[in-house]
């Protein structure tokens, strides 16, 4: 690509679009500073403190440290999410939801459209959650989190959140249209990247006092880039099958006769698995806040992050949601029979069932790969914190989803500069060709 970034600021286009991406990721920031009415936001920061480790702190993550603030953004982009992976799920047990999905672009919007409508129904359904909730919150002092508890309270607060989430979809939605990348999935990185100065604050302030010593400073800084380094490669990582398309001959012309390959990604979930392993593994602790139950509590400490039994659930789990979220999204059987429909084959393999089981194989291998992949990446943070007593929380989902997110997000810039540097080439092409 020639010019790089000095291209970027040459294309009026993709200036805007930028421009207009970080004008509404400044919009959604300055949000979740905005708190919720009738909140004491003092008595609920010193509530988050005891709740670190539980399901709590992971929405508190995904919305950018504004469930802590119980701002209007509380909600954050999750119940987007949770209905889209709902419908995706349902998809394979609904035939109507199977049909519209393959009727391209009709049935995506149509599949758009319930995803919205889910997004209404489930912030409402967990606003009023939050709300009856928070009303049970009280501060490690003993203040209320809420001052005038009631349905008055419950009702406005349930609106307000299910709006500043309905918003946040909008939001995304616009990006994703008029700016460059996947709209959700920036908010959610740009909430993540948010915390990160504070981070590196607390870091440096460390080293100041002398509780962290320079050498394992640079030490972590190097683990931090090869980290990130092998995320980004295997991310990148993929399978490919080869595929020849046998030659057909319609009228005058020849169809076919060409080769290809079927590529399969190592990490074919993506960072859907350890969001379901941790909101199954952390679900136990959240409700030990609220439920004073002898072993309920013993259950809460044996799956606190950084124990072993915590440790090991989690990885099973993450295997398991990668086998799960995969036979779901990925069908054999409906690829093979696509590739057969229109004259492809594996070499060696016959067309049809064999293919399907062919398929099948090798996805089952390299989704063992990518899966204890995830699984290493999301324990880094427990034994950098637990045994390197390491001041803050790096690698997990949140570094998956940051580096996937710039990833695809540099990927569509370079995207839209190739397209522009070719259509000028083509117009130059055009006007000498008149001369």
């Amino acid at each position: 690509m020639n010019g790089g970034w000095e291209g970027l600021a040459k294309i009026p286009e993709l200036r805007r679009r930028v421009g207009f991406t970080l004008f509404m990721l400044a919009v959604y920031r300055l949000g979740v500073q905005i708190p919720t009415p009738g909140i004491n936001v003092s008595a609920l920061a010193a509530f988050f403190e005891r709740t670190r480790g539980t399901l709590f702190g992971m929405f508190n993550m995904f919305s950018g440290g504004a469930l802590q603030r119980m701002s209007v953004l509380a909600l954050g982009v999750m119940p987007y999410i949770s209905a889209a992976i709902i419908l995706e799920l349902l998809t394979v047990a609904v035939p109507y939801l199977e049909q519209l999905k393959k009727e391209g672009e009709e049935g995506r919007k149509k599949i758009s459209q319930y995803t919205r409508y889910g997004t209404v129904i489930l912030s409402l359904i967990q606003g009023f959650g939050i709300a009856f909730g928070l009303e049970q919150m009280t501060a490690p002092t003993g203040v209320p989190v809420v001052a005038h508890p009631g349905w008055a309270f419950r009702l406005f607060t349930a609106l307000t959140l299910m709006t500043g989430s309905v918003f946040l979809m909008w939001v995304g939605e616009q990006i994703t249209e008029r700016g460059v990348g996947n709209g959700i999935s920036l908010i959610i990185f740009a909430g993540i990247v948010a915390r990160m100065p504070s981070a590196i604050y607390n870091t440096f302030s460390l080293v100041e006092t002398g509780e962290i010593h320079v050498a394992f400073l640079i030490l972590l800084l190097v683990l931090m880039i090869a980290v990130v380094a092998f995320i980004c490669f295997m991310e990148r990582a993929h399978r490919r099958i080869p595929i020849h398309y046998a030659r057909r001959v319609v009228g005058r012309r020849v169809y076919g006769g060409q080769s290809t390959h079927l590529p399969l990604k190592v990490n074919t979930a993506g960072v859907i698995p350890p969001i379901f392993a941790s909101s199954l593994i952390m679900f136990p602790a959240t409700i030990a806040n609220f439920v004073q139950i002898p072993w309920m509590q013993k259950i809460a400490r044996a799956l606190m992050p950084g124990s072993l039994s915590y440790e090991i659930i989690y990885v099973v789990l993450i295997i398991f949601f990668c086998y799960f979220y995969t036979a779901i999204t990925y069908d054999p059987v409906d690829m093979a029979d696509n590739l057969k429909k229109y004259g492809g084959y594996i070499p060696g393999i016959r067309p049809g069932r064999r293919t399907a089981e062919y398929i099948d194989k090798v996805l089952s291998r390299i989704i063992l790969i990518g899966a204890i992949y995830v699984a290493a990446v999301c324990v880094l943070p427990s034994i950098l914190i637990t045994k390197f007593n390491v001041p803050f929380y790096f690698g997990g989902t949140a570094l998956l989803i940051v580096v996937g997110v710039a990833m695809d997000t540099m990927g569509q810039l370079e995207s839209h500069l190739i397209t522009r540097n070719y259509e000028g080439f083509m117009r130059a092409g055009r006007v000498r060709g008149r001369r």
